[in-house]
């Protein structure tokens, strides 16, 4: 067997297939994540927040162990610095988005 070969059979072993489902391809949307840990685990709540509705809504929970989690944030520090080398910096601030109650527009009645 050649070393190319050997190298693309290497290569074809370390691959995963990996299924998106059509529905989990859509995403859902969040805009507020609340994290919790233990000493075993990382759990991310993905909240929706809309305004003028009191409750927020868990849309999606994960878990995962902190090896992981940490693995998630570095590669989401190198996914926000390519980012802002081609878009430009994220601004951030401290503050809580504040929405207005009727998303701008006039508000309707039931």
């Amino acid at each position: 067997m050649s070393d190319d070969q050997k190298k693309k059979d290497d290569k074809n072993q370390n691959q995963i297939n990996i299924e998106l489902s059509e529905e989990t391809a859509e995403g859902i949307y969040a805009n507020l994540a609340m994290i919790a840990h233990s000493s075993s685990e990382f759990v991310i709540d993905f909240i929706r927040l809309m305004p003028g509705v009191p409750k927020a809504k868990v849309k999606s929970r994960i878990v995962v162990t902190p090896e992981h989690a940490k693995r998630l944030l570095n590669a989401l520090k190198d996914n926000i610095q390519k980012y802002e080398a081609t878009f430009g910096e994220v601004k951030q601030t401290d503050e809580v988005p504040k929405f207005p109650m009727n998303f701008g527009g006039t508000m309707g009645e039931a």
